[in-house]
């Protein structure tokens, strides 16, 4: 009897840890004008936060923060906060409690991740190696070429952007939204073997592809820090692209067969 494939996970590369906070305000809801002051205020001081100033590494930036007011939801504001480390998030998150605009806010719900890229391609062809030389993944040729491939990958301008995305400039408006991956009897991603779910994820970033220049797209893992398994923050131009760009990729055999989304949260972003 044959034994059924085994389903590897794809190997990753991670960056910046990410923060999506959802707050209304716990009184009055301020005016644009006193809402941009208190803004401006809040992100003066996010930046001037140690974790903000400073770099372990002089090539990486030590990340950003941006304040979106919420349009159509029951919230008010999300506040997005990129960091080079755990800790710094926290720091980003206390230093906003502290703020005049912090005191005023009431927290609703929050999103803890970190940027990823997946590298289901260079997995599944270094598995295939694997096999045909009749060695396992994860053995120590194995651990050799992926470290290569890896560091390869990491030093590509596509990946960087990935990793550490830039807050977008003309690009106003933004959606993010939590997703997971079903596990449903007969439509269970993590029983796929590696070969088809690199496959599916080929299909589904073409789709994503076509809305180069209208859309940012920033993917960030939570598998271990949140009961949801990635986010998915767009920002655009034009906040129609968010409707034909998520329409697009649910026709997509990925999204049709194995994903569930969570809320959406869409705004534009208050200028600092």
């Amino acid at each position: 009897m044959t034994s059924p494939p085994i389903a590897h996970p794809p190997e990753t590369l991670e960056g910046w840890y990410a923060l999506h906070q959802i707050f209304r305000f716990a009184k009055q809801k301020p005016d644009a004008a006193r809402l941009a002051r208190l803004v401006k205020s809040s992100a003066i001081t996010l930046s001037s936060a140690p974790a903000a100033r400073k770099s372990k590494s002089s090539a990486v930036p030590a990340g950003w923060s941006c304040f979106v007011r919420l349009i159509g939801s029951t919230s008010d504001l999300m506040v997005i906060h990129f960091r080079e480390s755990l800790d710094a998030i926290g720091v980003a998150q206390d230093a906003l409690s502290k703020t005049e605009l912090g005191k005023t806010l009431q927290p609703v719900y929050a999103f803890l991740s970190v940027t990823e890229a997946g590298l289901y391609h260079i997995s599944a062809e270094l598995a295939r190696s694997s096999e045909a030389r009749g060695g396992k993944v994860g053995d120590a040729e194995y651990a050799k070429t992926l470290a290569a491939r890896s560091t390869a990958e990491r030093e590509s301008q596509q990946v960087k952007r990935r990793l550490y995305p830039e807050l977008p400039e003309k690009m106003p408006y933004v959606c993010f939204y939590p997703m997971s991956k079903r596990r449903d009897a007969g439509q269970n991603w993590y029983t796929l073997t590696l070969d088809e779910r690199s496959l599916l994820m080929q299909a589904h970033g073409l789709t994503g592809r076509r809305y180069s220049g209208k859309v940012q797209q920033v993917i960030t893992g939570a598998i271990g820090l949140d009961a949801w398994e990635w986010g998915v923050t767009l920002f655009a131009q034009d906040p129609l692209e968010f409707k034909k760009l998520v329409t697009d990729m649910r026709f997509d055999e990925v999204s049709a067969k194995y994903a569930e989304f969570g809320d959406f949260y869409v705004g534009r972003i208050i200028p600092r």
